[in-house]
């Protein structure tokens, strides 16, 4: 498929790659994924030392594990954003067999770390969870899919896409996995949308969804648990979510100070699930509403971005890749403040977890090069020519 991409960029030739990418990148997204790694740190050091304690660790273990994984992603995003997407796209399909055939194999060599779910790897000095890698190569096969069933004699790439889904939301929910599974659900529903899917289509998939929900709920122990803490009324303080609820409350406008929270005390997942509790109990709300700020500039500056593109796979692709960052990012904060049941999702570039992080480098590392610009000229300039 071709590139063909928004603005119009003059092409310098012989022009260096390093240059052509910085001339072409969004540099606002990019800034604002920085800040983000940045609070991620900063948080690191308040949340990480108590668990670090309780495992007989030095106090900043986790911090420097968190920095040398955050430098790992930084760096993929970076590699990954220069690359075109014809290139991305070939790589995108191949890692999703490779990630696809990984999750597939959890069963029989995963671990679930006493958790209850079985999604990790792990190899001794380090665990892997290649669910967090399925997603982003996910989106690239069934943008892929979508764009080539839009072409004239094309293959019936939308009913492959959803074949895919659903074999991949099946070997998710063995895990068992759902907040991925949703995750996954809700990409390829935006994608089928994007690529001018029926309503009543698209209401059906809704109802499936609603059908796999109870079937979850009266199958899976670990799914009714959770579900039944999210609608009880009472929030029992000694839970996770009582401890998180107290210390958002706690924290106020101005937090209570750097290094005074108790939370990141009583909270085994403080520095990963609910990180954004340590940052309202010491930070205040002032922090949250700035980092609900950044996520919220790089989701709509990249959606107005992409509605502009010609191309229909870089635009499905892009479409896809935002949604599943931005709803991972409002589940994470949806959890901490009981909007929503308990996901175990991490806060992309701000919690710790090296998976997530490089997982999510990579996401962001596609997304940065579908929306870098090139010199095909907008959407507009060919309707207008009509």
């Amino acid at each position: 498929m071709t590139e063909m991409a928004h603005g119009t960029v003059i092409v310098q030739p012989g022009e260096a790659i390093l240059s052509r990418w910085w001339r072409t990148v969004d540099r606002v997204t990019l800034t604002c994924i920085f800040i983000l790694f940045a609070i991620g740190l900063l948080l690191g050091f308040a949340a990480s030392p108590p668990l670090a304690e309780r495992n007989g660790l030095m106090p900043f273990h986790y911090v420097l594990r968190q920095g040398v994984f955050g430098m790992m992603a930084l760096s993929v995003m970076l590699v990954v954003s220069m690359l075109s997407p014809t290139q991305l796209r070939r790589l995108g399909v191949l890692g999703f067999f490779a990630a696809f055939l990984a999750v597939a194999m959890l069963p029989v060599f995963g671990t679930d770390f006493g958790k209850g779910a079985t999604r990790w790897f792990s190899l001794g000095f380090v665990s892997v969870q290649p669910s967090e890698f399925l997603k982003p190569v996910f989106v690239i096969l069934c943008a892929w899919l979508m764009a080539a069933s839009q072409e004239l004699n094309g293959p019936p790439g939308k009913t492959f896409s959803f074949i895919v889904a659903v074999c991949t939301v099946g070997f998710l929910a063995t895990q068992p996995d759902f907040g991925q599974s949703a995750l996954i659900i809700a990409a390829w529903s935006t994608l089928y949308f994007v690529a001018g899917a029926p309503m009543i289509l698209l209401t059906g998939c809704i109802g499936l969804v609603v059908a796999g929900g109870v079937v979850a709920y009266s199958s899976s122990e670990h799914f009714a648990r959770r579900i039944d803490g999210f609608l009880n009324p009472e929030v029992d303080p000694t839970t996770q979510m009582g401890f998180a609820t107290n210390a958002i409350r706690e924290g106020g406008f101005f937090g209570a100070g750097v290094n005074e929270g108790q939370v990141k005390w009583s909270l085994p997942d403080a520095h990963t699930d609910f990180i954004i509790a340590v940052a309202a109990e010491e930070y205040g709300l002032i922090l949250v509403w700035i980092i609900i700020g950044l996520f919220a500039l790089i989701t709509v500056r990249s959606l107005f971005r992409l509605m502009r593109e010609r191309d229909p796979f870089i635009r499905l692709a892009g479409t896809g890749l935002i949604t599943l960052f931005g709803l991972q990012a409002f589940i994470n904060l949806g959890v901490a403040v009981r909007v929503l049941p308990a996901k175990g999702m991490t806060l992309p570039f701000v919690s710790y977890g090296g998976s997530s992080l490089i997982a999510m480098g990579i996401l962001v590392g596609m997304l940065l090069c579908f929306t870098r610009t090139r010199p095909q000229g907008e959407i507009g300039d060919m309707l207008r020519r009509r």
